[in-house]
């Protein structure tokens, strides 16, 4: 619960950056490494060091052994040609009893306490123990077998050097583990770096191209799997943005366009109503006329946003194909059926699908495809008498689809305005649409370089075409 305050204080600490994190990592990892390293290091140099002060302390008593003589009743000392160096720091012992000692050491010094206790034990051994000015002394004991006596031999030798030398490596293996933090840290930081540059810039492009709705892409040629997937993900972000900014823009002029018309209605009945005194069949007309506009205008709006809707949810803008005559098919199964059958329409209309070749693909997805034929082939199976007749076939490019009916067909004082939002051609025949489909059906299409079309010298019905890229 304590360590809870903490928890902001490092996070404040933390980098910000990823190259920052992934620098403190690195740079922690071989702090730890080279700390580890470095104990080992010393610790086996500074056993080195203190078998080296063993073995030179056993040569010496090895040496002062060879002028004790034991084989005598009693232990002696014989005289060497030159027995000084020999003398230095050199206790020899007749079982417990001192012979000979250095002349600098006094009989209760530190050294010669040591000296004595390890001879007393009879069998070779080591001390180490601080002398003068703290000092660190090694002193070993070698016994001297013999006939009739024994002796021991205990060397001594000044530490001062090795622990000199101990402490010059632990220093340098601190300066070197220190200037290898400091090297790995910056070739860290600018290895990083040079590996998230291509990141700093695909992020820098994203944000500019997806401001303008750019075609640019960053496509996955020639980089590492790793920047390759993140620009395949880049490229269905951006496309979806593009998509997004497409509809946006669709979305607001088609509602500029259509809401245009009953706004300009509105206003001038009301301008009309205000020029003077009306009478109240006047005003009542006033308000069907508003009345009428008002309701156009809702539906309008709820059209075109579910259309926005549905634009969004299929992700149409994105590449794909679709199996044309399984689609139309199952349009024609759906549309066919009694649930599906207009109130108009007295008898079951017969929808019949044909084809020049069963493999037709279209560049454009299932969904797309239906949202396109949907407006023609619906208002076909509304306004045909007994047969709606769906034929596709194969067009230089791409595919078409011809919708043809048996009904009365579209007036010629209308063909003109069939394509037109909002303009229906007999606002009284039951069907409360808003006379957007086939707008949106004919704009859909050349969105992916299609058409709608109508034919007006087909007799007797309507024929429409749907023109689609190929797959």
């Amino acid at each position: 619960m304590r360590s809870a305050p903490y928890r902001p204080v490092f996070r404040r600490l933390a980098p910000r950056t990823l190259r920052g994190r992934l620098s403190l990592v690195a740079l922690t990892t071989a702090a730890l490494l080279i700390t580890a390293l470095t104990i080992v290091f010393n610790t086996v140099m500074e056993r080195q060091l203190r078998h080296q002060a063993d073995d030179e302390l056993r040569a010496r008593a090895t040496a002062v052994a060879a002028t004790v003589d034991t084989n005598g009743p009693r232990v002696s000392v014989l005289e060497a040609a030159d027995d000084q160096p020999l003398d230095t720091n050199v206790w020899i012992y007749a079982g417990q009893r001192l012979l000979e000692r250095p002349p600098a050491a006094t009989g209760n010094s530190p050294l010669t306490r040591t000296a004595g206790r390890i001879a007393a034990r009879g069998t070779p051994g080591c001390a180490t123990v601080r002398a003068a000015h703290q000092r660190p002394v090694r002193l070993c004991a070698r016994p001297v077998p013999g006939g009739h006596a024994t002796a021991t031999v205990v060397t001594a030798l000044d530490l001062t050097p090795y622990q000199g030398s101990a402490d010059a490596l632990l220093r340098g293996s601190l300066v070197l583990g220190a200037a290898v933090l400091v090297c790995a840290y910056v070739l860290t930081r600018l290895a990083v770096g040079r590996a998230l540059r291509p990141v700093r810039t695909m992020t820098d492009q994203a944000t500019q191209w997806s401001a303008v709705g750019s075609d640019e892409r960053f496509g996955t040629g020639g980089e590492p799997v790793e920047l390759a997937r993140l620009g395949a993900s880049l490229d269905a972000l951006l496309d979806r943005i593009r998509a997004v900014l497409r509809h946006e823009r669709q979305l607001t002029g088609e509602l500029s366009h259509e809401l245009r018309t009953p706004l300009t209605r509105i206003i001038a009945e009301l301008d009309w109503w205000r020029s003077r005194p009306r009478s109240a069949a006047e005003t009542r007309a006033v308000h069907e006329v508003i009345d009428d506009a008002a309701r156009s205008m809702r539906t309008i709006c709820d059209t075109l946003l579910r259309d926005a809707r549905d634009n969004a949810a299929d992700a149409s803008a994105a590449p794909g194909t679709a199996d044309v005559v399984p689609v139309l098919r199952r349009m024609a199964q759906r549309l066919g059926t009694p649930a599906q059958a207009p109130a108009v329409v007295e008898t079951l209309v017969e929808i019949v699908v044909a084809a020049e070749d069963a493999r037709l693909e279209a560049g454009v997805t299932p969904a797309f495809l239906e949202r396109v034929v949907s407006p023609p082939l619906s208002n076909a199976v509304r306004y045909a008498r007994s047969t709606v007749t769906v034929t596709a076939r194969r067009v230089p490019g791409g595919v078409a689809i011809d919708i043809t009916d048996d009904g009365p067909g579209v007036p010629e004082a209308f063909a003109g305005e069939l394509f037109q939002p909002g303009r229906r051609a007999d606002p009284g025949d039951g069907h409360h649409g808003a006379g957007l489909g086939l707008p949106l059906a004919r704009r859909l299409a050349r969105s992916v370089g299609g058409e709608v079309s109508y034919d007006a010298g087909h007799r007797p019905g309507a024929r429409f075409t749907v023109t689609l890229p190929a797959g």
